[in-house]
């Protein structure tokens, strides 16, 4: 039964190939999983990855088709491994492949917000020079705006931040709305000294400016060197975890392997390694999940 599903699974993939071969099977492949995406994946996906690619940092066709190949080896190679079995190794070969959609969510959401923290380093830097020249909260958001050095998202808000101070006569709910949808800490600090300078009128308001500058420069330092902390940290954690899934390898070397399959036959065993499995994936989610996390943000 196992050699009939294997011997079926070969014999769809050469007919795929066949129909689609080279670049045309790639693209045929990723044509049909981005249908997918689209009709079930959360607006938040395809808003992260739709950035990804206008910024250059999605990955082809290609690439995506040896992560299938990767994880689909490895997985099976590895509940092979455990449990000496093919009917496990399809198993775990596919519940590999089928992470790769949320692995690309998280990686594409690392981009995403690497991309909206720098926009908003742009955004604070830029609206201090201009408030400097014009002495108006409002016209120095008209000119980071015109300046062109905005991208969208931000940049729709910032237009709509000015609509709203014109409409309300106020910078009250646009600084509100900003605040809400970018909780940065070097956001909220500008925003709060600007609307201390509109209400109290302060005049010389240079000092506090050039202040509020130098704590942005820090923060982005600081927001960097734990990016870069954080990416060596990951690298580490990967070769743990994956080494973790061969020290089964080391029981068989101690057991024996006649040894080792004849404890198979025990269910709390095969249990116990189900386990370790699951357990370990999890840290692994759950490290990569942490190393993708929101650039910056609070």
């Amino acid at each position: 039964m196992i050699e009939m599903v294997i011997v079926a699974l070969i014999a769809l993939f050469i007919f795929i190939y066949r129909r689609n071969t080279g670049d045309d099977f790639y693209k045929h492949m990723a044509g049909e999983v981005s249908g997918v995406y689209e009709k079930y994946a959360p607006y938040s996906f395809q808003t992260v990855r739709e950035k990804s690619k206008e910024l250059g940092q999605e990955f082809t066709s290609k690439e995506y088709f040896a992560q299938v190949v990767i994880f689909g080896a490895f997985g099976a190679g590895v509940a092979f491994l455990y449990f000496a079995s093919l009917l496990w190794a399809i198993f775990y070969g596919i519940v590999a492949v089928a992470f790769i959609p949320y692995l690309a969510f998280l990686r594409c959401h690392r981009v995403y917000s690497e991309f909206i923290f720098e926009q908003i380093q742009v955004y604070t830097t830029n609206v201090i020079m201009e408030f400097n020249t014009t002495q108006s909260f409002v016209k120095a958001l008209e000119g980071v705006l015109e300046s062109g050095v905005m991208e969208s998202p931000v940049k729709d808000d910032i237009k709509l931040m000015i609509d709203l101070s014109y409409q309300n006569g106020t910078i009250d709910e646009s600084i509100k709305y900003f605040d809400e949808k970018y909780p940065f800490y070097m956001v909220r600090n500008m925003h709060q000294l600007f609307m201390q300078i509109t209400k109290e009128g302060a005049k010389d308001s240079g000092e506090s400016l050039e202040n509020m500058l130098l704590d942005i420069d820090m923060l982005v330092e600081g927001v960097y060197r734990d990016k870069m902390d954080r990416a060596t940290f990951y690298r580490k954690f990967l070769t743990f975890g994956f080494a973790l899934y061969l020290l089964v390898m080391l029981t068989q070397f101690l057991l024996g392997q006649e040894n080792y399959v004849h404890m198979l036959q025990d269910w709390y065993v095969v249990v116990l390694l189900h386990g370790i499995i699951i357990v370990n994936t999890y840290f692994l989610i759950n490290g990569t999940k942490f190393y993708n996390e929101d650039i910056g943000g609070e």
